[in-house]
């Protein structure tokens, strides 16, 4: 330290690094190369150079001081100069001409720690200066008379982009963005909750769930670490905003924080089209609980149990059977025909959970009282759990006839509903068709492809509620009616797609912010790079696809020696081993896939082709749609008795459409579903000219296969 001890550490006050702030977190192959770079940058006994260099956010400045508290030299001071601020001519660093370097801040530093923070802010002279003193460690102020002096200490640098001059003379450290290294963000995520929680005083610190980890892993963090620190920041003063910490201060702080606490900002969205702010009395129509409360409680819920009657009363063959002409005749081929319009919206008022409501409702009054709504990653189990159910519900279909069996229709319909009300008494809320009901993941699976998105606005919810009531339920609020809160247990800006939606605007009633949105938008925009479906949704794909080889079974595996006569009868085990094969192709399709794509390219490719999933499947129920829907009044009628007064005119009140209608109706949905396939195969894949060939020959080749399977 020079005569003027003083005067040299107030120069280095403002700019001394007293320690470093955190070490590296996490346990991937990233976070221990750095860990390994770090030690021997601080182990390095030539103590040379370091220029650490990495996107926007990374504590950059932090791992200097990692390497050198670290180092044989932790003694001795360092200080950081922000290298947007230092002036062109160095007279930040260097002193002036005048003094000959005499009392600069290299000079009062001697044998201390320099870091250069933003170097690539630099101007071009200053860097040429600065390489100088990393490459030789000469430094002289700035003016034409100004003496060489040699700097003994140890110079650090930091960018955010490649300095190649710098190379050379340094040792380099490149910190990997934390998009790369997203199996270190739980590990990150939880480190900061305890930093942030022990200054609140809380203990012992919350924890956060897997399922929060999981939605933040899918997202990018372009600030990264910054961006990550304020995260929990707002996360844990939205806790504290809620009363969290006053209904748990005996316990002392929460246990676990809330899922919905933790905000990021949704990707990019374009071409959409807000249909309440174009018509805003069509929002309060459609937000009235008298309207939706009538159509549940006072017309399905009690048609559905006529259905069933009808069902086990009525005739068992479909030429004389209304209700199963209503069932596989109109349900069918209308449900596969709404999901581009309107996604799930059969969920809302699907009478299964109707009546899974009624009874969780009555159990209320009796004392029940469901679990409170699980934590974690449900789907892990759950949506390979869907699938396997939904291919039981296939197999048992074809080879126990239940298209021309109006009992055994009305049995799976009361199965289903089973499900739903155990579900319903077991947990709280609609836990069995966000997760175990096949139909609802088959209709969360094509609601992917809906033109209709229903979405509250991020920063609106972030800075402006604190109730949440959207999916918690809660008391009247302002404009906001009273509700029990999102049937499916999710907050709609947390949404990332259209399959946990059932459009049944229970947020938009209870939200006093007008939040919510109900939005037109392009076909197919859930699906994306980046999106982050569950594993056994791609499952549930390949059952859908195995239904239709399973339904023309003949058509694929007719031709072998050994296959039975039909699947609905004759001896058991043939029937069954030839209905598993056919129900297994595509999955054995896919497998074999895999030998030629890598995973990720694989599963992209089978959602690009969900469009012609679709087509396929609406091709395949298109021929009983067109032609027995419209016998709906002769075929109920078929058994009264010729003498009442009305059945002479009942035969005339039918419709029925020629073949060859069918025909190019299916061939019409068939090249829908390809064109909407090919135009998803580039965009999720983005394929080059050899891709795009292979690509599209691809999609033309299942989509005449198609075509001949299920038109002939």
């Amino acid at each position: 330290m020079p005569p003027d001890s003083q005067a040299c550490l107030l120069k280095l006050a403002p700019h001394l690094v007293a320690r470093s702030r955190r070490g590296i977190v996490g346990t991937s192959r990233y976070a221990q190369r750095l860990r390994d770079q770090i030690r021997a940058a601080a182990a390095d006994p030539e103590a040379r150079p370091v220029l650490i260099s990495g996107e926007p956010g990374l504590e950059k400045d932090n791992i200097a001081a990692l390497i050198h508290f670290g180092s044989p030299a932790r003694r001795q001071l360092m200080v950081r100069v922000d290298g947007a601020t230092l002036r062109a001519d160095g007279g930040t660093l260097f002193g002036s001409a005048s003094s000959d370097g005499e009392g600069s801040l290299l000079d009062c530093l001697q044998e201390g720690a320099l870091l250069i923070d933003k170097l690539d802010q630099v101007s071009a002279v200053l860097q040429q200066q600065l390489l100088e003193l990393a490459s030789t460690g000469r430094w002289r102020s700035p003016g034409a008379d100004g003496s060489w002096r040699q700097f003994h200490g140890r110079v650090f640098f930091t960018a955010e982009c490649s300095l190649p001059r710098f190379d050379a003379a340094c040792r380099l450290i490149r910190v990997p963005p934390l998009r790369v290294r997203r199996q270190d963000l739980g590990d990150w995520l939880r480190y900061l909750v305890r930093q942030r929680a022990r200054k609140l005083g809380w203990s012992p610190f919350p924890d956060v769930s897997d399922t929060v980890v999981k939605r933040l892993q899918s997202y990018d963090f372009p600030n990264n670490l910054r961006e990550l620190d304020e995260l929990v920041y707002r996360a844990l003063q939205q806790v504290r905003r809620q009363g969290t910490e006053r209904t748990m201060r005996a316990a002392g702080g929460p246990r676990l924080l809330p899922d919905d606490v933790f905000w990021t900002p949704s990707r990019g969205l374009r071409l959409r089209f807000d249909l309440w702010r174009w018509k805003p009395r069509l929002r309060e129509l459609m937000r009235s609980p008298r309207l939706w409360n009538g159509l549940l409680f006072g017309v399905v819920s009690w048609l559905f149990v006529l259905v069933n009657l009808w069902l086990w009363l009525g005739p068992q063959d479909r030429g004389q059977s209304g209700a199963l002409n209503l069932f596989w005749a109109w349900w069918w081929p209308l449900i596969l025909l709404g999901y581009p319009l309107v996604g799930r919206l059969w969920c809302s008022f699907c009478p299964f959970m109707v009546w899974g409501e009624i009874v969780q409702r009555l159990a209320g009054r009796l004392g029940w009282q469901p679990r409170p709504w699980p934590r974690g990653d449900t789907d892990r189990w759950a949506a390979p759990a869907l699938a396997a159910g939904f291919a039981a519900i296939l197999f048992w279909e074809e080879l126990w006839n239940l298209e021309d069996t109006a009992w055994l229709s009305s049995c799976l319909l009361l199965l289903i509903t089973a499900g739903a009300v155990v579900g319903s008494l077991v947990y709280e809320k609609r836990f069995w068709c966000r997760y175990l009901c096949p139909v609802g993941g088959m209709n969360g699976l094509f609601a992917k492809l809906s033109v209709l998105e229903l979405r509250a606005q991020v920063g609106t919810c972030s800075g402006s509620c604190s109730t949440y009531a959207c999916f918690k339920g809660g008391p009247a609020d302002g404009e906001g009616l009273a509700t029990a809160g999102c049937p499916l247990g999710t907050h709609p800006a947390h949404l990332s797609d259209n399959r946990n939606c059932v459009l049944c605007l229970t947020c938009a009633q209870a939200c006093p912010h007008r939040s919510v949105q109900l939005r037109l938008r392009p076909p197919a925009a859930d699906l994306q790079r980046d999106m982050d479906p569950p594993a056994g949704e791609l499952g549930l794909i390949l059952v859908l696809a195995g239904g239709v080889c399973l339904h023309h079974w003949q058509r694929l595996l007719g031709w072998w020696s050994l296959a039975p006569d039909a699947l609905q009868s004759g001896p058991l085990l043939p029937r069954c081993a030839f209905g598993a094969l056919a129900l297994a192709l595509p999955s054995l399709l896919f497998l074999l896939g895999g030998l030629l794509l890598p995973a990720p390219r694989q599963r992209l490719l089978t959602y690009a082709l969900l469009p012609l999933l679709w087509a396929v499947l609406l091709a395949r129920h298109l021929p009983v749609g067109m032609a027995e829907a419209g016998r709906l009044l002769p075929v109920s009628a078929a058994g009264l008795p010729p003498a009442w007064p009305a059945a002479p005119l009942l035969p005339l009140a039918q419709w029925s459409a020629d073949p060859h209608v069918v025909g190019f109706c299916q061939t019409g949905a068939m090249l829908v579903g390809a064109f909407g396939s090919a135009v998803l195969l580039l965009r999720l894949l983005q394929p080059g000219l050899r891709g795009r060939l292979l690509g599209g020959g691809l999609v033309l080749t299942l989509a005449v296969a198609g075509r001949w399977l299920v038109v002939g």
